[in-house]
């Protein structure tokens, strides 16, 4: 395959945390890997951030305002025409209080008048109506005119999950615009370090008690989930020897709030804060499954459910309106209805009690993210332009 120069335009890009910060990095190394020439477009960052090779970072958006816009428009003139413009999208992420309709503009003059190649990652679509005040439901409309109008530049969409085509193609107005599923690929690089994850378990669990763990962000919605569900799961007299893992930025706020309304579980709950992509699959190897519950189910959008596969560990998790057909048959997951906390707690003591299941699921897991959702997978369908069969 002939060698392509990209231009990766996005909203945040390490050192900056985040975890379209993260895909990005890894979409950038991948093409580069692959032999491709990459440029990367981002925000400012105050702290130093040694990059791979074949890669290179324009931190010129600024404030992403208009003045920030048509600066980048000089900088990238002086590359050979038509450019691939790849945009990580995500609404909230490009300033403006999430209603930035100059970039979106931009963008249309860079598709329909400058002819460069437009192709956009969408992570999320658009704020939903009915969710909040009147005032998010203004946002929610200005979300539609700047989808209406990058759909109408476009000439590729690629997306995390497959509904959010039906939400996105009426918006395309009629126009012929390819889209095709890329599912979001786990960030977090899989520590082959068997000696250093024994003396983290000893740690955590010396003689053998089993760790449940979770990772995420920590969110407002999902951490009430994990406040209904994780008490109740540890509270049973049968799991009195069990240990509470908590991984990622925003855990020891979670672990803080989970010790204040249940004290009796300080002993039994541990918390790691931010951790290095090394550390970080060190604990999730740690554990011996992996509590995720999601408000709208598990979808291959959620990079702490993808971490989870692509290190093998069994998932307890909530089946929802976004989640994919494929999950329910892959032998990877338990799943339990969305808002049914006694079959999520139900299904997790289950596990804690059959080694044989746990041993399977964690097979199943490792073969589920090797065929679908692999990094490599995802370069290749972005180099070729078209979602591979396997996706």
């Amino acid at each position: 395959m002939n060698s392509t120069e990209w231009h990766l335009i996005t909203s945040e890009y390490p050192p900056l945390p985040g975890g379209v910060s993260d895909y990005t990095r890894l979409i950038a190394q991948g093409l580069a890997e692959a032999g491709d020439t990459v440029h990367v477009w981002c925000p400012d960052a105050s702290l130093e951030f040694k990059e791979s090779t074949g890669i290179t970072v324009h931190r010129e958006l600024g404030e992403m305002r208009p003045e920030d816009w048509r600066r980048v428009g000089r900088l990238l003139a002086r590359f050979p025409a038509p450019r691939r413009l790849l945009v990580q999208w995500v609404p909230h992420g490009y300033g403006y209080r999430s209603m930035n309709l100059p970039f979106c503009v931009w963008l249309w003059k860079r598709a329909r008048v400058n002819g460069d190649d437009l192709e956009l990652m969408v992570h999320e679509p658009f704020l939903q109506f009915g969710e909040g005040n009147w005032k998010q439901s203004g946002v929610a409309v200005v979300h539609r005119l700047m989808t209406t109008m990058l759909l109408n530049a476009a000439r590729h969409v690629w997306l995390s999950i497959p509904a959010w085509e039906k939400l996105l193609r009426p918006f395309a107005l009629g126009r012929r615009v390819r889209f095709d599923w890329l599912p979001v690929a786990s960030t977090i690089p899989l520590i082959d370090d068997p000696a250093g994850i024994n003396a983290l378990r000893q740690r955590l669990a010396p003689g053998g008690v089993r760790v449940v763990g979770h990772f995420g962000t920590y969110g407002k919605h999902l951490t009430e989930l994990l406040m209904q569900t994780l008490p109740a799961l540890m509270s049973d007299a049968l799991n009195q020897g069990l240990m509470l893992l908590l991984i990622g930025r925003g855990s020891l706020g979670a672990r803080e709030r989970l010790v204040r309304e249940f004290p009796e579980l300080a002993q039994r709950v541990c918390a790691t804060g931010a951790l290095c992509a090394e550390d970080l699959s060190r604990h999730v190897r740690a554990c011996d499954f992996m509590v995720q519950p999601f408000p709208d189910g598990v979808s291959s959008r959620r990079t702490s459910a993808m971490v989870g596969l692509s290190h093998g560990r069994p998932i307890v998790t909530t089946s929802g309106p976004l989640t994919e057909s494929f999950w329910s048959g892959s032998g990877a997951v338990t799943l339990a209805p969305v808002g049914d906390v006694a079959a999520l707690v139900g299904a997790a003591r289950h596990l804690l009690q059959d080694e044989e299941a746990r041993a399977c699921m964690s097979a199943a897991a490792s073969s589920l993210y090797r065929e679908r959702f692999d990094v490599r997978k995802t370069i290749a369908a972005l180099r070729a332009g078209t979602a591979l069969e396997i996706l």
